[in-house]
């Protein structure tokens, strides 16, 4: 496997952790050639009617794989595909496609603008989660629209050796093709770690990097063999051979790393000098659950309420709200689950909400000021809630908090819906904890204010960061300025994590910085007490926080935080983590 001239290394997102290497497969994006004509008058009946067929067979291919997934995967990831199948019912496609043929448009057509406009509007998205969603409308428009026009789809299966694949990007589809006997790894030009892609990858243990960049493209032009090592977010193209020979060197370090991050799972995240920290998962529905058992998680630090409200055309009932609560809640007892209401509005747009465009939708009607605005919707929600409660143990957060008018407001009308459930003759815990999110640069400012209204903070580091330096992290001019190791970042977490200990009360953190193993001494040595992450990052952080003293700890956060740049202190910061001889941390 010798490579012949100079190799290439790219950079790109640790996506799927792993290291592999092998012959390079080329994913070539398919072509579509669909007809331009216009549909006269007494042919639009048929074109409609085709449309409804393409429909049809794309909504029994998607629960052939949502079935071979859940075989081969588990139901947690089969979930992806069945939210795929509600794609094929949204009105904002299916009215859409219907009304462009009406007026004349082809199907093909139709289809193919109907979709292109889905996801260019979700990609414009400020949330992560939601902006990898347009991938997902990419990957069922497609379907439909090959289905459409009697073309079949690319194939990942038929290799004559195990190969590593390369693509500009993977559909979750794509991905569900993937069988690690013969991908032995992949990387795409685009993607990052949240998408299904990703997801799926982490489930297969699979290797990958996404997020490579344009340089991927003319890299492959030549490569024939690749290295991919998706715990670094490094593919090599053409290795030679001292390439092969750290390969397989750094190959066996991670099995043997992998071996005792799974003989860590029944330890507590517990510092050598006694000091315990609580780890505990985000999820964004009842599916993800399984991830989270795998890891043994102490609970769940963030559940992400917006899946209830997505991919439908009308608001969940407060029954539909109360089964999906009460089952993470049943299923997790007696481990706590902090349930954040709705974060929607402004750059989430939903149809049947009647959100109206704002001109700066980061900093508009979002979170809990749409929920204040419309106690309609907040208070069924909170009756939810407040019911699934009796069944295990819930904490109660409300999102992008600001004030201490917003908290109030919330905690009456909270205390609203508990008479009402009294009235009702419902159970609840009377004992219910209520947190809220500290996610701009004024609640941070004023967390000793914050702190004397309510139970517990959670550090919302995603929005924080975007906030504070005034960086839109979709704007891809502007992005690289997203810095989460920002002086003005990190002593604001301070300063939340200062006040809410002075008040007497526990600081989370559940945002991207908590599952960054660069941050877990720099979080520990501030003093944060839980770190709620994706399921996949516990098991690192919590060898981080085996492996380090608090006292040590703390030296290191008060070093780092007397350094300049985020530069310096992400550079400190690994320096650390090599001292602590953690060869796969990064």
């Amino acid at each position: 496997m010798a490579g012949e001239g100079k190799a290439l290394t790219l950079k790109g997102i640790a996506a799927s952790p792993g290291i592999a290497g092998g012959p390079v497969y080329r994913l070539e994006a398919q072509e579509l050639q669909f007809p331009t004509h216009q549909v006269p008058p007494e042919g639009i009946p048929e074109e409609i009617a085709a449309f409804h067929r393409a429909l049809e067979e794309t909504g029994e291919q998607l629960e052939t794989i949502k079935e071979q997934v859940a075989r081969e995967v588990g139901e947690d990831k089969a979930a992806i595909f069945g939210a795929h199948q509600l794609v094929l019912q949204d009105p904002a496609l299916v009215d859409e496609v219907e009304n462009r043929i009406r007026q004349g448009t082809n199907g093909a057509q139709a289809i193919a603008a109907v979709v292109s406009e889905l996801e260019e509007m979700l990609a414009q998205l400020e949330d992560e989660y939601l902006r990898e969603r347009a991938a997902d409308i990419r990957d069922v428009g497609n379907r439909i629209l090959r289905n459409f026009l009697g073309v079949a789809g690319p194939s990942l299966t038929d290799f004559a050796e195990p190969v590593v694949v390369f693509a500009r990007d993977l559909t979750p589809s794509e991905t569900a093709q993937l069988r690690p006997d013969r991908v032995l790894a992949f990387a795409t030009v685009t993607g990052g770690r949240t998408s299904h892609a990703a997801i799926m990858a982490r489930s297969l243990e699979i290797p990958a990097v996404v997020g490579l960049g344009e340089e991927l493209v003319a890299g492959l032009s030549r490569a024939r063999e690749a290295i991919v090592d998706g715990t670094r977010g490094e593919v090599i193209l053409d290795p030679t051979p001292a390439d092969w020979a750290e390969y397989r060197k750094r190959k066996e370090e991670y099995q043997e790393y992998a071996r005792r991050l799974v003989s860590l799972r029944e330890l507590p995240a517990q510092t050598p000098d006694g000091h315990r920290v609580e780890l505990f998962a985000n999820i964004g529905s009842p599916a993800d659950l399984p991830g989270v058992e795998k890891v043994n998680a102490e609970g769940i630090g963030l559940f992400r309420t917006e899946f209830l409200y997505m991919d439908r055309t009308s608001l969940p009932t407060e029954e539909e709200q109360f089964q999906a609560y009460r089952e993470v809640v049943e299923k997790l007892a007696p481990r706590p689950v902090v349930i954040r209401t709705l974060d929607i509005g402004g750059d989430k747009e939903l149809p049947y909400l009647g959100l109206d465009q704002e001109v700066n939708p980061f900093l508009g009607w979002r979170a809990i000021r749409y929920c204040l605005d419309r106690p309609d919707v907040f208070k069924v929600q909170l009756a939810a809630i407040l019911r699934a409660s009796a069944y295990g143990k819930i904490r109660l957060m409300f999102p992008m908090v600001v004030s201490v008018e917003e908290v109030r407001r919330a905690r009456a009308l909270l205390a609203e819906v508990k008479a009402e459930l009294e009235d009702r003759g419902e159970a609840y815990d009377h004992q219910l904890q209520v947190g809220i999110m500290i996610e701009t640069p004024g609640a941070a400012l004023t967390a000793d204010i914050l702190a004397r209204e309510v139970d517990f903070f959670s550090i919302g580091t995603n929005d924080l960061v975007q906030y504070t330096l005034a960086v839109d992290r979709v704007n891809e001019r502007v992005s690289q300025l997203f810095e989460t190791f920002h002086p003005g970042v990190l002593r604001l977490i301070k300063g939340v994590i200062d006040a809410g200990h002075a008040a007497g009360i526990p600081v989370a953190m559940c945002g991207e910085m908590a599952g960054e193993v660069r941050a877990t001494p720099l979080l520990l040595g501030l003093g944060l007490d839980e770190f709620s992450m994706s399921a996949s990052s516990l098991p690192r952080v919590k060898q981080v926080i085996r492996s380090l003293s608090r006292r040590d700890a703390r030296q290191m956060a008060n070093h780092a935080l007397g350094l300049n740049t985020a530069g310096e202190i992400k550079a400190y910061m690994e320096r650390c983590l090599e001292n602590l001889n953690l060869e796969q941390s990064g």
